[in-house]
């Protein structure tokens, strides 16, 4: 299998808790310019497989009715050596999904302790097994999405050169160490390193921020394509913008979060929630929106101190009242 992306891909990066299947089907209909999604991760079981309509419900049915959109997004999965890896992947693979994205980045203790996420990336005779098992039994597009290591970086090369032999259609880097967690600047060096070192395609990520860094980031690194995380939270328009080369100015970004949380709150209105718990769900994903305006800050407390959709919709309405 090869990978079914055009150079200079974007991806949507999987956030637990935020790239749930209402948040996917509402970033498609507002800004379809991202070329692929993904779930969050489903954690594989060790006590017992899940039944079909647990791996299907984790995906979305929302997601699943719709061809289109189920085919641009990756089904991730997070597992340890005891689960049930490959009864849990010949499920996806019998509900039609075209890709598996396995999670080795993860940097969670509770997640490590168990052996799972990056705690693979410190010990290979675990992590190889584990590879053979979903390369075996999935024939469609697998990817793994690392960070270059666990503690340190010694293992990056022999990581990748294990993907490589394994089969793994693309590798997704995530350009800092488990240690660092979301420290510090992610070093685009390693992608650039990965490009060179072995011939699977690289997909980078790791503070893309901007248009002018998605830029940056493929003429520096020459990787194949891009995963953003944080940037696409901060800005779901950003393939939109740099597709179009359109001025990603202030009074765009006013404009636009007031239709992407008035868009949001109708989707999470379709979940039969209590209005604190979709106010709760518009305040998860607004944590960076407001940055890049001076005053910022007295935006978004005032945003996250509403006890109601009017009171974020007046926030909204004087931001884009102070920028137009």
């Amino acid at each position: 299998m090869s990978l079914s992306l055009v150079p200079e891909s974007l991806l949507f990066a999987p956030m637990e808790g935020i790239t749930d299947s209402y948040y996917r089907e509402m970033v498609q209909k507002l800004y379809p310019e991202w070329d692929r999604y993904s779930c969050d991760f489903l954690r594989v079981p060790t006590p017992a497989p899940y039944p079909l309509k647990h791996i299907l419900k984790h995906f979305g049915e929302n997601i699943y009715q719709d061809e289109n959109l189920k085919n641009k997004t990756q089904y991730q999965i997070l597992t340890s050596p005891n689960a049930y890896t490959k009864e849990t992947v010949s499920a996806i693979s019998s509900l039609g999904f075209e890709w598996i994205d396995l999670n080795l980045g993860c940097p969670s203790n509770t997640v490590c302790k168990n052996q799972g996420g990056s705690f693979l990336l410190s010990d290979l005779d675990k992590l190889r097994p584990i590879i053979k098992i979903i390369r075996d039994n999935f024939k469609g597009t697998f990817t793994c999405k690392i960070r270059v290591g666990y503690e340190d970086d010694n293992n990056f090369i022999q990581i990748l050169k294990l993907l490589e032999e394994e089969g793994v259609d693309a590798i997704i880097i995530h350009a800092r160490t488990r240690v660092q967690l979301y420290k510090g600047i992610a070093n685009w060096d390693y992608i650039k390193q990965a490009v060179k070192s072995v011939s699977t395609p690289i997909i980078g990520n790791g503070d893309i921020w901007d248009e002018n860094d998605i830029q940056k980031f493929f003429d520096y690194t020459q990787c194949h394509s891009a995963m953003i995380a944080r940037g696409a939270l901060k800005t779901p328009w950003l393939a939109r913008v740099y597709r179009n080369k359109e001025d990603n100015s202030l009074v765009l970004r006013a404009k636009e979060l007031e239709k992407y949380f008035n868009t949001f709150y109708e989707v999470v209105g379709s979940q039969n929630l209590e209005e604190a718990s979709k106010i709760k769900r518009l305040k998860s994903v607004s944590r960076y929106v407001f940055d890049d305006f001076p005053d910022g800050a007295q935006f978004k407390r005032k945003f996250l101190l509403s006890k109601s959709f009017p009171e974020q919709l007046e926030v909204l309405q004087d931001l884009k009242n102070n920028y137009h």
